[in-house]
């Protein structure tokens, strides 16, 4: 069973990993303290298979919790909010950092602030699992002794045998002791060791210091494998709110990767539920949640597509959408939908209001009436313009997409939309609007009646409405 620990700071947050198994700490890598975090553990988490988290408590040198210790104990009760099946566990821990920095001093390389984060939270996880007792987690029916279920290695047995050899030798040298009856007895009297169980005490003395040199060895070899890895050349890749499947092809394109790897990831099953809620045949449109990710340089454009899945699963499922799109009277596909549409549609703080203008126009039956549904619709059939050449034409496209042209929804999302856009719908505000626009000044304009939205029209937007779709 794998634990995370976290050395838990106000700029940056330690991670490394253990196996409750071989329990050797390993750290691999930083968080950033940007207001991501939360989601970044949950996923280190997910990758780990896990819910177990060791944070170090800092203490004084007299042992006295601090204003960190505070930082910390606070930080844990967020965690278990954000991740409900979190289960914490704190590990006191005095100057880590100094021998963090202090181990990777002796190693004789450049390193990050980071770095030293990362090391010193394998310290508080090492010290964590020196002291870690698997029937605890037992207790909690979060995993099984593993050390119950695996072979022990050679040098352990060598170690019990021993150990076990010594033991009885004892009790037989403190029973002739006493058949002895020696006369004589002083407060520290002369004992006199066998020479068998000399033997026995040399031998198991060198059974555990091989042990502690073969552990020592296993923990320098992942250290080491693990330092290679993050020396692997690596990119990074970033979707943003807005942006649709054809403009991630072409920056995939851009990156390397051939136009037939990008379609075969574009076609490959994604295992996700969210997924399966899609009407058959729907692209992954609008399911690629916009953030950056790294990769190795190897990554196929399913490592990459798979990423951005994960995503939209955490957001959906940190923020309920499926219960809050169906008090909207919508399911989770047509909320993503909207969601795609307020995010081409609505300025940076006014997405609430425009996702009430389209529910409230979906609600009396009428036409949502957008324009980048439409330019979608050409984005489809006809990229580069030369069919449909004018908006005039271009409303009268045969689509459904082009809800200037049928009610309801479009057909499917039209962008991936950010996190912003996706609860805008989950929660719009509650004006009563029905119509609106993006004026030249790129102020919105709201309205109630037609004659009233053409005004707007008139009086704000003498460019940007004419623009070519």
């Amino acid at each position: 069973m794998r634990i995370i620990g976290l050395d838990v700071g106000e700029k940056r947050i330690g991670v490394a990993k253990a196996d409750s198994g071989t329990r050797i700490a390993i750290p691999v890598g930083f968080i950033l303290v940007d207001g991501s975090e939360w989601q970044e553990i949950a996923r280190i988490a997910r990758m780990n298979n896990t819910d177990w988290f060791v944070l170090g408590l800092p203490r004084s040198n007299d042992g006295n919790e601090t204003a960190q210790s505070m930082y910390v104990r606070n930080f844990a009760k967020i965690l278990v909010e954000k991740i409900p099946n979190a289960k914490i566990r704190f590990q006191d821990e005095s100057l880590t950092s100094v021998e963090a920095e202090s181990r990777l001093k002796q190693r004789k390389k450049e390193y990050e602030k980071g770095e030293i984060d990362a090391e010193a939270a394998s310290i508080i996880l090492q010290d964590f699992m020196e002291n870690f007792r698997a029937t605890e987690i037992n207790a909690e029916g979060s995993a099984q002794d593993s050390s119950a279920k695996t072979e022990v290695n050679t040098v352990q047995q060598v170690a019990q045998n021993a150990a076990s050899i010594a033991k009885k030798e004892m009790n037989k040298a403190t029973l002739e002791a006493k058949k002895a009856k020696m006369k004589t007895k002083k407060a520290l009297g002369w004992f006199v060791i066998p020479p068998v169980l000399i033997v026995v005490i040399l031998l198991g003395i060198t059974a555990v210091l091989k042990y502690r040199d073969h552990v020592r060895a296993e923990r320098e070899a992942e250290y080491a494998r693990q330092e290679a890895e993050m020396k692997a050349e690596t990119f990074d890749f970033t979707i943003v709110p807005g942006e649709t499947i054809f403009d991630v092809k072409e920056k995939l394109i851009k990156h390397g990767y051939t136009s037939e790897e990008v379609d075969a990831g574009f076609a490959a099953d994604y295992d996700f539920d969210f997924l399966k809620e899609r009407p058959a045949g729907a692209s992954l449109e609008g399911y690629l949640y916009p953030e950056t990710h790294n990769y190795y340089a190897d990554a196929s454009v399913q490592d990459v597509i798979t990423k951005y899945l994960e995503g939209m699963q955490t957001v959906i499922q940190e923020n309920n959408l499926r219960e809050r799109y169906r008090e909207q009277g919508l399911s989770l596909y047509e909320g993503i939908t909207l969601a795609s549409v307020v995010q081409k549609e609505a300025v940076p703080g006014e997405q609430a209001t425009v996702a009430q203008v389209f529910l409230s126009r979906l609600g009396l039956g009428w036409k949502m009436g957008s324009d980048v549904t439409v330019s979608y619709a050409l984005d489809v059939v006809d990229p580069n313009r030369e069919i449909y050449r004018d908006n005039s034409t271009a409303l009268t496209i045969d689509s459904c997409y082009n809800t200037r042209l049928y009610t309801g929804l479009p057909c499917g999302p039209i962008s991936n939309p950010g996190l912003s856009s996706l609860m805008a719908v989950a929660e719009p505000s509650d004006s009563s609007y029905l119509y609106f626009l993006t004026g030249d000044d790129g102020m919105m304009y709201y309205s109630y009646t037609e004659y009233e939205h053409n005004q707007n029209a008139i009086l704000h937007c003498r460019e940007l409405c004419n623009i070519s779709l």
